[in-house]
């Protein structure tokens, strides 16, 4: 994931069996196809160059098994780790929380949901029938990622589409080292928990 053009689109396949995405820059090309690894017990993702799934870059991983509060560590395709991203506890039940670390186990950015009613209407209005088959359309939940000092950096952005499939991260600042890399594998992570949680 080098020289990315911004923003991005992240756009999930809704014809398999896997809980996929693709993930492309401002030009179309495929920047990652992201996969996670379906009946395990410990979370794990997959993070690809494109479709082809001949190169695997990144793995993300649960540090335990099936808990609200496991946080999820990023290595790349030597094994090294990168950072992690957790969900920040019960803070979370409400709106969404996470706190993305550096290689050293600092915490290193927040992600936080800027409007958390869009979610609930989102999810009231996707159990009723026909309706709900439409809610990609009407709620569109956002997320901003900051630093410690309040300097927002990125911004993750549900689109309007059926089934709710497709997400935009923009860039809003320039990225620090290292940055760039671990809020695009945060945000990868956060959309596939988030999309579990409805």
């Amino acid at each position: 994931m080098n020289l990315i053009q911004f923003p991005l689109q992240l756009t999930f396949n809704i014809g398999t069996f896997s809980n996929d995405f693709v993930a492309k820059d401002t030009n179309g090309s495929t920047i990652a196809y992201v996969r996670e690894k379906m009946l395990k017990l410990i979370d794990e993702v997959q993070v690809f160059a494109d479709e082809s799934r001949s190169q695997q870059n990144y793995t993300i991983k649960a540090n335990q098994w099936l808990d609200f509060s496991a946080s999820y560590k990023f290595t790349d395709y030597n094994g090294l780790e990168i950072g992690s991203i957790a969900r920040k506890g019960w803070a979370s039940l409400w709106k969404a929380n996470y706190e993305i670390f550096d290689e050293q186990q600092q915490k290193d950015l927040f992600v936080k949901e800027e409007n958390p009613l869009a979610k609930v209407f989102d999810s009231l209005l996707g159990e009723v029938p026909v309706l709900g088959m439409l809610t990609g359309y009407f709620f569109h939940p956002a997320y901003s990622v900051s630093r410690p000092d309040g300097t927002v950096v990125a911004r993750l952005i549900k689109e309007p589409s059926l089934f709710g499939r497709k997400f935009t991260i923009e860039k809003l600042n320039n990225f620090e080292k290292g940055e760039e890399q671990r809020i695009l594998l945060g945000l990868m992570m956060m959309i596939l928990l988030e999309r579990r949680r409805g």
